[in-house]
């Protein structure tokens, strides 16, 4: 009886399963072991092809820089890893199918070829692969061609013989030959630039230099060819077709993408602090933003940099303080100087600048009334010269300190930087004429319109800004706002220099 029972329980067991389930359970062999082997190849495609096309972005991206770069090392090492790479893609497809031309040469790429085992999804990112490979293999000549103008800026030193061989300088027998490290840049022929390439301005005096008739180098000016230009977006079109046959869970890495970030975090703003001083940025005249270094925005001595490529302040350009006017506009150009707030100056641009202590700048208005008295009085009673000659000792005269008779109180143009303090700083700028700055002798022309060439634009502006985050680079993240803007200083005696 037990028996008979235990017969109909399974009866309705079999009947209840679903008919899948079995199926999925008990497979043929020939069905197993057809899958087993064709689930690791697959696996084994995807893997290998996704390495090769992430490889070739970054690839892309190294050339792409070093194309706009003066480096002759990094052009020289995009050389080299061009052709590995192409080798390796050529080795991945020939092991995949014998005849690449072959397989991608059918213009419906849905069609697959007898003896191919690949999908459609694996055609397509095959033959994108082949074709994108077959792209930049063609940048092989114009690099070596650009490589040896590059040679004309930098020493390009011989690489190590490839059998391990010791070579000795063909001049000096007891020397080892010094090869290159592809990882640093190559030195360039013009170093000897012993002085800052920007003197201060002089107008009107002949004023001498460090070293008598120096002359900086000029910085090449590289602009990428438009070929390599074409033959690049041409590879990424392909990439990106590859990219998109790959399976959903197969991610790539934007090489360019993460440059932006790597830049952004090195020189701007983090994006939560805009979001942590919203109250405070709704107020008019007021802004937020990361004052750097004053080496951020110079090029070191002695090493080559493009002149056609943006620099640090032409990405992230400083705050405008007031609007523009015939090309002029009053900015806040504020760096960090060692451990001191500085304005950078141009021309006969000055400032003069105060700590005054934990006042939120909410507290501040144009008169300046929780100032101490002494300070507000210096601050809105200053009359800035009429006289160029004049200016430029006043500009001297606040950045040095000496020869100041303000209430027994030196007011300097910087001032040693602190946390959760504000600075009062009054800023005057000056936009002076082309004419008297070149000091290029006037043409017949030009003498009929001279209160034309004289026109000049200016800025007298008093601000406050408080810094709320320091950096471990000494980098800091202020506060701005502007609290007056008075009448816009004039020069009187600019006639005086110009050259007829």
């Amino acid at each position: 009886m037990r028996h008979i029972f235990f017969s109909f329980l399974l009866l309705f067991w079999l009947i209840s399963v679903p008919r899948n389930t079995l199926a999925a359970e008990y497979k043929p062999e020939s069905a197993q072991s057809q899958n087993s082997a064709l689930q690791p190849a697959s696996d084994r495609f995807y893997k290998s092809a996704s390495l090769l096309v992430q490889q070739q972005i970054n690839l892309i991206a190294r050339i792409e820089q070093a194309l706009s770069q003066p480096d002759a090392n990094r052009m020289r090492a995009v050389r080299g890893q061009l052709t590995i790479q192409v080798k390796a893609t050529e080795g991945f497809l020939k092991y995949q199918y014998n005849s690449p031309k072959a397989l991608c040469t059918p213009t419906d790429s849905s069609t697959i070829l007898p003896n191919s085992q690949l999908t459609v999804q694996q055609i397509q990112i095959y033959c994108s692969l082949y074709a994108s490979s077959s792209k930049l293999s063609n940048l092989a000549p114009l690099l070596d061609r650009l490589l040896s103008r590059r040679g004309e800026l930098a020493l390009v030193r011989e690489l190590p013989l490839v059998s391990g061989e010791r070579q000795s300088d063909p001049v000096l027998s007891i020397a080892k030959t010094q090869y290159p490290n592809l990882r640093k840049p190559a030195i360039p022929f013009s170093t000897w630039e012993p002085i800052p390439p920007n003197p201060p301005l002089l107008i009107g005096i002949t004023a001498k230099t460090a070293i008598a008739d120096y002359v900086p180098p000029r910085q090449p000016a590289i602009a990428p060819p438009a070929e390599a230009l074409t033959t690049i977006e041409a590879a990424k079109q392909l990439l990106a077709t590859a990219q998109a046959a790959f399976p959903p869970d197969i991610k790539f890495n934007n090489p360019r993408e993460n440059f932006t970030k790597l830049d952004r975090f090195a020189y701007d703003l983090d994006p939560q602090e805009p979001q942590i001083y919203a109250k405070f940025l709704t107020s008019p005249n007021t802004g937020i933003f990361r004052v750097l270094p004053h080496t951020a925005y110079n090029r070191p001595l002695n090493t080559l940099q493009n002149r056609l490529q943006p620099s640090v302040s032409d990405r992230y350009p400083f705050p405008s303080l007031g609007e523009a006017k015939g090309g002029f506009t009053p900015s806040l150009a504020l760096v960090m100087v060692g451990d001191n707030f500085q304005l950078k100056q141009q021309g006969l641009d000055y400032n003069f600048m105060v700590n005054v202590g934990d006042i939120p700048l909410e507290k501040l208005d144009a008169k300046l009334q929780v100032i101490s008295p002494q300070t507000r009085k210096f601050f809105l009673n200053y009359q800035p010269p009429n006289q160029l000659q004049a200016l430029e000792v006043e500009q001297r005269r606040f950045v040095t300190g000496k020869n100041q008779q303000f209430n027994h109180q030196v007011i300097l143009a910087g001032a040693k930087s602190e946390l959760n303090r504000t600075y009062l700083v009054r800023s005057l700028q000056f936009q002076l004429p082309e004419i008297i700055v070149t000091g290029q002798p006037l043409t017949p022309a030009q003498r009929h319109h001279l209160d034309q060439l004289q026109q000049m634009h200016s800025s007298d502006i008093i601000f406050a800004f408080r810094p709320v985050r320091r950096r471990s680079d000494g980098s800091y993240t202020v506060l701005w706002r502007v609290l007056n803007q008075l009448p816009a200083p004039q020069i009187e005696d600019l006639e005086n220099y110009l050259k007829f």
